[in-house]
């Protein structure tokens, strides 16, 4: 049986939950998200849509590129979760918003390509240029 996950933004607004084991979660080093978190990298996990649920609020969407759209709270910001076209299956959630992030470490690291050439971090993890699906 799978662990039931929870987590929510930092206003209490939005909250989630999703199924299933804290597994396939990577450190994103793409300038698209430093620029809508303001962070040096964002960490995600993906996991079915299908396992996915919003418990409470509705959230913001922006179309970040073509192909992504990121779900964020309207009223503090926090950038909670991604869905991509490359993928339509699956949604990204922000490690940072589960409820015990701590019990969620990343197994790589994605668009090293922009990673900031000054950024040391887990640096005994694999590595993909992009991210490969």
């Amino acid at each position: 049986m799978s662990e039931l996950q929870t987590g929510g933004c930092h206003c209490g607004q939005l909250r989630y939950q999703f199924s299933g084991p804290l597994q396939d979660i990577a450190h994103c080093h793409c300038s698209i998200c430093r620029r809508v978190s303001g962070g040096l990298v964002t960490t995600w996990i993906t996991l079915p849509r299908s396992a996915f649920q919003w418990l409470a609020g509705k959230p913001a969407c922006y179309d970040s590129s073509a192909q992504c759209a990121r779900y964020f709270c309207s009223n503090c910001g926090a950038h909670v979760a991604l869905t991509t076209q490359l993928s339509p299956d699956s949604i990204d959630v922000t490690i940072a918003t589960l409820d015990h992030p701590e019990q969620a470490p990343a197994d790589r690291h994605i668009w090293t390509r922009s990673r900031l050439p000054w950024l040391h971090l887990d640096e005994h993890l694999p590595e993909e240029t992009e991210e490969t699906l």
